[in-house]
């Protein structure tokens, strides 16, 4: 079974402009670092020009799914009947993009059946992340 999971979704960038861009990005969870999934924008979708990730807790992604979530970097929010925005935070300023409820729904089914809610503690190795914090082995 593998340890990761990856899902592409289609998110849509909310601009001042009416009409939103649909850009592709990617959902991954990794069995390693448990309490944490990550959403990844590819380069051409950037003003940077180049991949932008943000990792944040599932426990975060699942709570926005019904009601406002976050009061850091990343927040998450119902937006209708079939749509969760993501904010993200950042210092050059705030990104939100719509998502499909449906599709996260998907992605965090998926991650439960690989590890359930409340047993992230039994999937961390301490040892490894220990040995990485202090600057490898002692």
């Amino acid at each position: 079974m593998s340890t990761v999971i990856e899902q592409s979704v289609q998110a849509r960038m909310v601009a001042s402009a009416p009409r939103m861009e649909t850009l592709p990005a990617v959902l991954s969870y990794d069995r390693r670092d448990p309490f944490a999934v990550r959403m990844a924008f590819p380069a051409p979708a950037t003003l940077e020009g180049t991949e932008v990730s943000w990792e944040f807790s599932r426990e975060l992604l699942a709570a926005g799914l019904d009601a406002r979530a976050g009061i850091g970097d990343v927040r998450v929010r119902p937006f209708g009947y079939d749509r969760t925005v993501l904010e993200f935070h950042a210092a050059e300023g705030i990104a939100m993009v719509h998502v499909r409820t449906a599709d996260l729904r998907r992605f965090l089914r998926r991650v439960e059946e690989l590890v359930p809610a409340g047993h992230e503690s039994r999937f961390l190795d301490l040892d490894r992340s220990l040995t990485h914090l202090l600057g490898g082995p002692c």
